[in-house]
């Protein structure tokens, strides 16, 4: 940007827990990021704090405040997004109303529900009804919800949905279609649910922007080793107690092949208690967290979705990034987005572990066949570049916000640094 040129609005995303590592973090940080080093005024807004060092690099141009901290000796708001809160809890406790009991507001099938009670709704609806300006970006269903109500005093609002619309639970899809309309445009990641969100919400604005990888500079497969990697939370969505036994499957053809899951959850002892099961204690292993998991997928000859259902799955497009060929359930939604069946990796029917492993043997079997779909993988993953996607971001904000673009800001080449902590604003 030009000295004179007038300074552009303020693009906030509102994340419910931004110090928490997920897919929806680190896209959100993502687009933070390539907004920041094209000109834009950027913050991400932290719910609920309960970790002190940030999960993904952030450029250290982007503020990052915190509405509720909930690490020990931080439980007081943050004063500067939650100005006189502490005064609305006194007269709350003076009312005797229960600040830690359920919420009222959020629908019970929303995913993240249980984080909302009234001391979070009271303290988010201050915080939303304190903006006036600028572009407010909600990333979660409950959010959206909150931003509907609340977000009322000349904010742009815009909801972003990181999962399609058929996995939200039906009192959740009653409020989608209740709340929705009062944004000036909803974001969402395929053609599917755009059509979908579409038909729900007529005279809504709805565009499909897919989520960017964060680099498509990485080190490329040589298909060589005999790994097949799986990487995600250790949850019921993400269906490692169906890869589990499809593996068992190929133990006696492949023995020499090893599974290598990545990730950390719930489900992680009764997915070790499936391994033993199975008695693949020397063929697939539970890896835990990994900080470089870019370095962990460049080893591997093979990568492996077996969720029972995603937004836009955006490990899949990393790994596809390093020339990996892809074996998937054709889960709703996002593979079949992505994959082209036969070219980049194999679609099986979802939740079939004997089909997830008819197709991984096709692929461990064929050197060649990794090689030619894992190129093919590497221009498909293109698509998602940062390059790609994250215009379309400043494009719909530029529109949402002025007529004209007369402070549209120039391309800059000045980088900030990239960093993981950030001492708590």
């Amino acid at each position: 940007m030009t000295t004179n040129s007038p300074k552009p609005p303020r693009i906030r995303y509102l994340l419910m827990h931004a110090y928490g590592r997920g897919g929806t973090v680190r896209t959100v940080f993502n687009q933070a990021n390539s907004l920041v080093a094209a000109g834009w005024d950027v913050e991400i807004v932290c719910a609920l704090r309960n970790r002190d060092e940030l999960p993904f690099p952030l450029d250290e141009r982007v503020p990052v405040h915190t509405v509720l901290d909930l690490r020990e000796g931080h439980r007081q708001p943050d004063p500067e997004p939650a100005r006189g809160l502490a005064a609305r809890w006194r007269s709350l406790r003076g009312k005797a109303e229960d600040l830690d009991a359920p919420g009222k507001e959020i629908p019970v099938g929303e995913f993240g529900s249980r984080y909302f009670t009234r001391r979070v709704e009271i303290a988010l609806a201050d915080y939303l009804r304190s903006l006036t300006d600028g572009v407010l970006v909600t990333t979660r269903p409950a959010l959206n919800f909150l931003s509907a109500t609340h977000a009322t005093n000349g904010v742009v609002r815009v909801a972003q949905e990181h999962m399609n619309h058929g996995t939200h639970r039906p009192d959740v899809q009653q409020r989608i279609v209740e709340t929705y309309g009062a944004f000036a445009a909803v974001a969402v990641l395929t053609e599917r649910d755009r059509d979908e969100y579409a038909r729900l919400l007529p005279g809504t604005r709805v565009v499909r922007i897919p989520n960017a990888v964060h680099s498509l500079d990485q080190v490329p497969s040589d298909h060589e080793a005999k790994i097949v990697v799986a990487a995600g939370r250790l949850f019921h969505q993400k269906g490692f107690d169906l890869l589990i036994p499809a593996w068992a499957k190929l133990v006696e053809a492949y023995p020499d092949w090893q599974l290598r899951i990545y990730g950390t959850g719930e489900k992680k002892a009764q997915l070790r208690a499936l391994v033993e099961e199975h008695h693949l204690y020397n063929h697939v292993f539970l890896m835990g967290h990994c900080e470089r998991l870019d370095d962990e997928l460049a080893k591997a000859s093979v990568y492996v979705l077996s969720s029972r259902f995603e937004g836009l799955p955006m490990v899949l497009i990393e790994a596809m990034a390093h020339a990996l060929p892809v074996v998937s359930f054709d889960c709703p939604t996002g593979p079949a987005d992505v994959l082209t069946h036969g070219v980049d990796g194999l679609l099986v029917p979802e939740q079939d572990p004997d089909a997830l492993a008819d197709a991984l043997a096709r692929l461990m079997a064929d050197r060649e066949l990794r090689s030619q779909m894992g190129t093919a993988a590497l221009l498909t993953a293109a698509a998602y570049g940062p390059d790609a996607v994250h215009p379309r971001w400043e494009a719909l904000f530029t529109e949402l916000t002025t007529a004209d673009r007369t402070w549209l800001p120039a391309p800059t080449t000045a980088g900030g640094s990239a960093r993981t902590a950030r001492p708590h604003r």
